[in-house]
């Protein structure tokens, strides 16, 4: 199938090029894979859990208006503040119109994938407000200027030595390629952000509707930094992150971290239910919980609404044979792998279709997903919507000539013999392994046979066969 931007092939190539990379990828991505399969062997009834947890997300989802309501009551009931945003854009003007009046110059932020998917960090720095990331992972990337390339490890492209050469030249650290020692720069660099820092921004892995509780899982103390020493506190939450209960998002809990890390529990689960009480010694002042719809809320009720039942666990991007071959990189979006080829499209306008297109459809992240999501489905599903608008006109063309002739067999037959001498004529002089225009980009890694006599038609007739 043809994908038309330049650019999306590009990518391709670089990443299929870079053996380092692969090499990265494959090597964590398995190390995942080996951690996951031994955390669901561990866990009683796997399958049983798994099947409850898709029920979740599917009950929730088929009647998300009413938690969501629910949701923002409890928040505003326990002190919070809540805003909805429809777009990216909204969202990124309250936050900024927000520390703008609170005098806000230094921002410390936890992992979220949503902010990266509304531009957010770009948005507060263009207004001249400094924004520091300080998971790990994200910090990394920020230092080195790129996007995260995996929803979970945002620097698992990256080597040791390559974090050490990032060191060494933003932090001042010796040359070394020990982890502890550029742990402990790292987290020199940022102890100060934290304490200087007037506001905190975190995504949400789950908010709990009956008591308007947020859920947030890491596997570093960032996160609690981030959302209890600011006196302001900033959630934000794509709104297909809601569950009803508590107990609901214990289920999920089971899966996530086993799925993203291979974890019983993720090391810093944390529930935050509203800002600090008046007698309480620590926590934000002011909690405000924007919640982003950006293209959500138009896909419920139709075929792709399923896409919006993952967690966000990662697991489909180590299981995917193409992620671990290009990289989260080559996708050009935020949301990488087999999900993001589904979930960038539908929060973006039609923009990134063509990312359908980037999958071999061999189930596996299907059978990885914690709540069975229907992943090839849906990339099929995304290839049918847009066929009609990435492939081009020659190869359109070409479809619906076939789809013409292929309803009538005499015609069908008599263009079978016509193609068959014109191809035996065209293969003794090798244009069938070189062919020139868009052929070439097929013969150069398949081979096209000449076709050899006798064609089964001839065949089939010669045994005494008929047409049907």
């Amino acid at each position: 199938m043809s994908v038309p931007s330049p650019a999306f092939r590009a990518r391709i190539r670089q990443g299929l090029s870079d053996a380092v990379l692969q090499e990265a990828l494959q090597r964590a991505t398995r190390s995942f894979q080996i951690s996951r399969e031994k955390a669901f062997a561990d866990l009683p009834d796997a399958e049983a859990v798994r099947d409850r947890a898709r029920a979740i997300r599917a009950h929730t989802i088929a009647h998300l208006d009413r938690y969501l309501e629910q949701f923002a009551r409890e928040v505003e009931r326990h002190g919070g503040k809540v805003f909805w945003a429809a777009t990216a854009q909204e969202a990124c003007d309250y936050i900024l119109g927000l520390a703008r009046a609170r005098g806000i110059s230094l921002v410390a932020k936890s992992k979220s994938m949503v902010s990266e998917e509304i531009g957010l960090n770009a948005a507060l720095e263009a207004a001249g407000i400094r924004v520091v990331e300080t998971d790990l992972g994200e910090f990394i990337i920020q230092l080195a200027g790129e996007r995260p390339s995996h929803i979970i490890t945002p620097a698992i492209h990256k080597r040791r030595e390559d974090v050490s050469q990032l060191f060494q030249k933003h932090l001042g650290m010796p040359p070394t390629d020990e982890i502890p020692a550029m742990t402990a720069a790292a987290r020199q660099a940022l102890r100060q952000v934290f304490l200087d820092a007037r506001m905190g921004i975190s995504g949400v892995n789950f908010g709990i509707a009956e008591t308007g509780t947020l859920v947030l899982v890491t596997n570093e103390g960032n996160g609690r930094m981030v959302t209890t020493l600011p006196p302001i506190h900033v959630a934000l939450m794509g709104i297909e992150r809601v569950v009803p209960t508590w107990e609901d998002a214990e289920i999920l809990l089971r899966v996530l971290a086993r799925s993203a890390t291979g974890q019983a529990l993720t090391a810093y689960t944390s529930f935050l239910t509203g800002p600090r009480r008046p007698k309480e010694p620590d926590g934000p002042e002011e909690l405000h919980v924007v919640l982003v719809d950006n293209g959500r809320s138009r896909w419920l009720g139709t075929p792709l609404e399923e896409a919006l039942y993952c967690i966000r666990c990662g697991a489909c991007l180590n299981a995917c044979p193409v992620y671990q071959a290009i990289g989260g990189h080559a996708y050009g979006s935020v949301y990488p792998g087999p999900i993001g080829s589904i979930v960038t499209p539908m929060l973006g306008e039609g923009a990134g279709a063509e990312l359908a297109y980037a999958s071999s459809l061999c189930g596996a992240c299907q059978e990885i997903c914690p709540v069975r999501i229907a992943i090839p489905d849906l990339l099929i599903r995304w290839r049918q919507m847009e066929a009609g608008r990435l492939l081009p006109a020659w190869e359109r063309a070409a479809l619906w000539a076939y789809a013409r002739i292929a309803r009538h067999p005499a015609a069908w037959a008599r263009l079978g013999r016509w193609a068959m001498a014109l191809l035996r004529r065209l293969g003794r002089g090798g244009w069938l392994r070189w062919g020139p225009g868009p052929l070439r980009a097929w013969t150069a890694v398949r081979d096209l046979p000449v076709p050899q006599r006798p064609a089964f038609r001839e065949w089939w007739t010669s045994r005494g066969g008929g047409v049907p």
